[in-house]
Parts: C-alpha cells; structure tokens; sequence
C-alpha cells in the first residue's frame, strides 16, 4: 500500500504533518476524540469516514461547533424521518434541513400530525438511535436516483435541481448541490443491511448513538418550498443538543421565551391587540400601550432634536413612478402592496421614507452650509408580508420607523458615520439595552446591488471604520447589504440573552444619483451629497415588542403606564390615597387609586399581575402620620415614608430611569 501525507490543522491553525497509509479515514487522525463528529478537508465538511488523500488538509469538526450542531440536527431530522416512515409507510419525503437551535422535516400525509403522532415519532426515535444505525454516503447518477427514489415525489424534484438548489433558501441544498448526487443510506450496526435511506449532500454523524439528546416540539403546516402554489406538507420541528444538560437548559430557556412572549403580555397587560377586522399583521394599541409609545416617542424626540435633527412629515401615499425612481419597485417590488388605481394613475402606499425625504432635500436649491442636512420623521409605512411569517408586532404589515436620512459631504461622511454610531448606542442604553455586537452587510456577486464597485468600497470601507471606532465585536454579513449600500447593524441582546437586530445604518450613494440631488459647493459648482439612512428602533412596534420581551412586561418606571397605585387598607383611607395621588399626579406622575370592593390582598394580586412599579398601601398609621408604605414589585416593602420623601423617590426613579 502507497502513503499518503495529510495536514492537520486546528482553528485554521497548520499544527502538523503526517504521512499514513492509503485508505485511512479522517476519523483514524483523531482517535479518542469523541466530541470530533466530521471533518472539514480542503474547506468542506466531510463524514468521519472519507478516505483521505494525498496533500489533504484536514480539520476536526466539534460536535459543540456550529457545523458540527448542524451536521447534529441534520443527522436527527433522518432519524426523525425514518421513525415518520416505518410508524406511517404512506408518508412522502420533503426536505430536513437544520435550523437555529434545531431541525424540522416535511411530509406529504393524508392527516395532519397529532400530539399523540409527535409521542410515537419521539420515541420510534430513541429506539434507532439506540440500534446505533451507521450513516453511509454513496454516489449515485441522477438515473439512478430517479429509479431508487421512484416513489418519492418530492426528492424526484429536488434531483432536477441539482446545481442550483445550493443557492435556495428552502432548504433543498442539504438534499442535492453542484456535483455529485449522493444517497445516505442508514445501515444495520450489526449486518450491515438497509434500515433507510434519503437524498442528501451530507455529511452526517457517524452513527445514530453519536445523537446524544433531542426532542419534537411542534408540528405545523407548510408549502412545499415556500410557495403557495404548491402542496401543503406538514412540518415537525426538532431540537437536539451535544448534551442532556443542554437540552435541558434549552428548553428551560423556551418556557422563560414563552412567559415573556410579547403578544401574550400584549393581552394581559391590556397593552395592544390585532382586530381580524382590520387583518393580519395590523395592531392597534389600547390606552395602557399608548402610553408606553408615548413615552418611547417623546424620549426620542428630545434626543433628537438635541442632536439638531428636524422633523419632516410625509404622507402613506404616492405615485408609483416615485419608488420607480427611487429603485424600490424594481428591487422591493414583492414587499410592497399591490397598486391602487385612480385618476389613471397607479398610487402605492409608503413601504419606505426615503424616497420623499429625497424630495424634501431637492424642493429648493441647497448649499454646503446647511449639511450636514439631518432629516427625521416618525414615519408609517406599509409592507406586503406574507400571512406565514407574520409575527406580531416583530413582523407586522403597518408599522412606523424612526427614520431618519443625513445628508452630507464626502468630507462629513466619517464624522457623521462615527457620531451617529455613538448617538445610536448611547440612545439604546437609555432603553436598557447595553450588551450589543455590530454586524456589517456588504455585497456579493448578487445581481440584485446597483452602482460602481469603487462606490461600495468607498462605502463599506467609512462603515468599517466607524463600527471598528466602537470597540464592539464586528460581524461579517456578505450579500446582506440593501441593494443600494452596504449597513451596520445593531445586534443587541437582551435578558435572557436573545440577540435582536435593532438600528441599521446604511451608506447609499446610489439614491441621490437617482433623485439627481445637488448642493452648491464652496466653489459654487454642483456636487452630489452622501446619504446615510438610519433607523434606529427598525420600527417603533418591533422595538416596543423587544422591550416589552426584555423586561417580561416588568417596565422601568419613566415607562410603566401606570407608575404607582393607591391601595387602602379600608374605605376610610381612600380620600388620604387620592389627595396623595392627585400631589403625585402634579409632580408629572402616573398615579391611580384602587377604591373597588375588592379585598386589599385581592387589589395587590392585582397589581402585581399588571407588574405596576409602586403600589403605594395606606392604613391608620400612615394616615396619623402624614405618611404612605411602598410595596415594590420584587414584594419587598418600605413602611412609614413621608409624603413628600415618597413622590420624591418615585420622580427620581422616573429622571434617571431605573429599574424599581
């Protein structure tokens, strides 16, 4: 037998060279390491089992990794569809690909999954994973493929897409890619026989026993590749972990996410709500959550203005022709409302601000004295999202931006890059959120991005810049960019650690070239300004959602609806209670008095339910006192406090924005 020399590498790292026998595998250059699952050879993902070559780089895949957690959830979603496939012989075959935290796979069946369904899955599961079935790929010709997989439909598709299905987004390319067509077949641990098999482009885990703990969540329907032209196949989903206390600490994690689901404390915290009549995607906020805005607008509004924006107003509608002109209905077109037709004209309701802030800049001549030019409007906007991934107020239909559009010199570009970064984060902060990472999105080979390469670099590179100025960790996001110019992005995590996309700040030299803009230059000739646009909140609704998330309902004071209520002990301290509220409501605070029937117990439950930041309880002693008694939220509570020392300390909660 000849030699073979390989290269074994670790983070990218070259750590040594080793010369072995033909026919040795990449599992062979790491014995013991059970954690090791796959291999990355010459930059791809391999199984364990590849043979190695001569002149091989080779790297070890972690389980705990992120490719080796997708290759996990792959691996599962197989388990998951032979245990589908031996409890229900009928099933046809979609796609299983991996998703963050986990897998799903479609099906074809004649009945929706059933609770008891996703049990029987679950535990035919934990008997394969047992049996410690071996996965082994083998290359196949598209003929041959056709004939194997004959009954499966949906995979026949998928073979006529080889060599473009790797650019989708629907999952087909963990099933075929460029090249080779390859079957992974689930092989007897003992006999070697067939237990299953599927199209697929791999890797996978050596053996089933290499799942060390999963669990099915939920079932849902969904079309066939995303489209609503086609079937609708019903869709498990998964999650799996390197270990048992991960999975744990998951879903753990899922029922923390589930109490803290804005929409369900939209609801019992009286704050928004979505009216079918009004249609999907579209809320409308009650008394309790416009507030909330108010106060969310107001803050913003003062920080703005201290920062010399000035506030512009546009209206929800215009002629088609403007987002023409502005490169968005070529290139947003599916995101927009279809056209409303009158006075033989197309009109299309407002999915962007940018293009009239455009119009604002050109209706007069404009000089290099007044930029930078730094336009900011609270705008509604209106975008055509499709009924699947409508999701509250995250992703609503009708919603409005805090957008705001700079206009500036080549000169100013940095300048205004670096402080508007700075201004950005410190305005987050004042939110409560302080744990951020920046991303940067920039082109690709995407036909969809417009302009001159010089342009994006020029771009890109005063982005870079600004971001790296920040100090944050800086994320690469190639072909994320608009298709106008490459963005930074606002990663922020919040208290149980979900990182959310906040503001975006974006370099467009490709609008005002559109909108032909001009300033006069100190020399009196015309030149065209930079745009930056920035949204800060993304939208005033995802925001109050985040927010909303963050603080599981619990509001800091300055932005609780109600900041304080008067519980009496008995009738007779309800008119002391309401002469301290009526003192409060004159220092600018939100105080109510409960003089219900209810019990006093009953009027605390109450309030805690609707996580109220004060409850301010009231009995004989206080009222011979000239005093009131705190009771926090956390239920601890501070008795005998002064009037006045009381609204003083509640004022001061709201000045500076703290947590009580």
């Amino acid at each position: 037998m000849s030699d073979v020399r390989v290269i074994i590498k670790r983070d990218s790292v070259e750590l040594e060279e080793r010369t072995v026998t033909t026919g040795t595998t990449a599992a062979e250059l790491f014995p013991g390491e059970r954690s090791v699952i796959a291999a990355r050879v010459g930059g791809e993902l391999k199984d364990l089992a590849y043979a190695l070559a001569d002149g091989d780089e080779v790297e070890p895949v972690d389980i705990t990794s992120q490719d080796g957690l997708n290759i996990l959830r792959h691996s599962t979603a197989h388990v998951m569809a032979q245990a589908v496939q031996e409890l229900h012989p009928e099933a046809k075959l979609g796609i299983g690909p991996p998703v963050k935290d986990g897998f799903y796979y479609d099906f074809d069946v004649e009945k929706p999954f059933t609770p008891d369904d996703l049990k029987a899955v679950e535990k035919k599961m934990q008997e394969i994973q047992k049996r410690g079935q071996r996965f082994s790929r083998r290359v196949v010709t598209d003929e041959a493929a056709r004939e194997e997989l004959a009954d499966e439909p949906y995979k026949l598709e998928l073979i006529g897409l080889k060599g473009g299905a790797a650019a989708s987004d629907d999952g087909a390319d963990v099933e075929v890619g460029a090249g080779e067509l390859t079957i992974y077949d689930n092989l007897d641990a003992k006999t070697g026989d067939l237990c299953w098999k599927d199209l697929c482009r791999g890797p996978h885990l050596p053996t089933t026993r290499n799942i060390p703990a999963f669990k099915l969540m939920r079932n849902a329907a969904a079309y066939w590749r995303g489209s609503e032209k086609n079937p609708m196949l019903q869709r498990i989903y998964g999650t799996a972990w390197p270990t048992k206390e991960e999975l744990k600490a998951h879903l753990d994690f899922l029922v923390e996410a589930e109490k803290r689901d804005h929409r369900k404390l939209g609801a019992e915290l009286d704050l928004f709500s979505f009216p079918e009549q009004l249609g999907s995607g579209l809320a409308v906020f009650h008394p309790r959550g416009g507030i909330i805005r108010r106060e969310m607008e107001s803050y913003s509004r003062k920080r703005h203005e201290d920062a010399d924006y000035e506030f512009v107003n546009t209206p929800h509608i215009s002629k088609e022709e403007l987002f023409v002109t502005s490169g968005h209905l070529p290139h947003y077109g599916d995101g927009m409302f279809p056209p409303l037709e009158f006075d033989g004209q197309n009109y299309r309701l407002k999915a962007m601000n940018c293009p009239m802030h455009n119009l604002i800049f050109d209706a007069r001549g404009r000089s290099y004295r007044e930029l930078p030019l730094r336009l900011f409007e609270f705008g509604t906007v209106y975008r055509y999202e499709k009924s699947g991934v409508v999701h509250g107020l995250t992703r609503a239909r009708g919603f409005t931006q805090d957008d705001s559009h700079i206009y500036c010199t080549k000169e100013q570009m940095a300048g205004e890059l670096d402080s508007l970064l700075t201004f950005v984060l410190d305005l987050l902060r004042d939110y409560g959120l302080d744990d951020f990472e920046l991303e940067l999105s920039t082109r690709d080979d995407s036909p969809k991005f417009i302009g001159e390469d010089s342009e994006w670099e020029e771009a890109t590179e005063a982005l870079r810049q600004a971001a790296e100025k920040q100090g944050l960790p800086l994320v690469p996001d190639p072909g994320g960019a608009a298709y106008y110019g490459p963005k930074i992005s606002v990663q922020a995590r919040d208290a149980i650690g979900r990182s959310w996309q906040m503001s975006t700040v974006q370099v467009d030299f490709q609008q005002p070239k559109r909108f032909g803009l001009e300033y006069t230059a100190p020399d009196g000739s015309k030149q065209q300004p930079v745009m930056i646009h920035r949204a800060l909140f993304g939208s005033i609704e995802r925001f109050f959602a985040v927010l909303l998330e963050h603080y599981a309902g619990a509001f800091p004071a300055w932005l609780a609806p109600v900041q304080a209520v008067g519980i009496p002990i008995g009738d007779a301290h309800v008119p002391y209670l309401q002469e301290f509220a009526a003192e409060a409501r004159r220092a600018g605070l939100r105080v109510e008095v409960d003089a219900s029937s209810d019990r006093m117990q009953k009027k605390i439950r109450n309030q805690q339910k609707l996580k109220v930041p004060y409850m301010v309880i009231v009995g004989d002693e206080d009222m011979s006192g000239g005093t009131v008694s705190f009771r926090y939220r956390d239920g601890s509570q501070k008795n005998g406090i002064p009037r006045d020392e009381a609204i003083a300390e509640m004022v001061d909660a709201v000045e500076r924005r703290i947590q009580v």
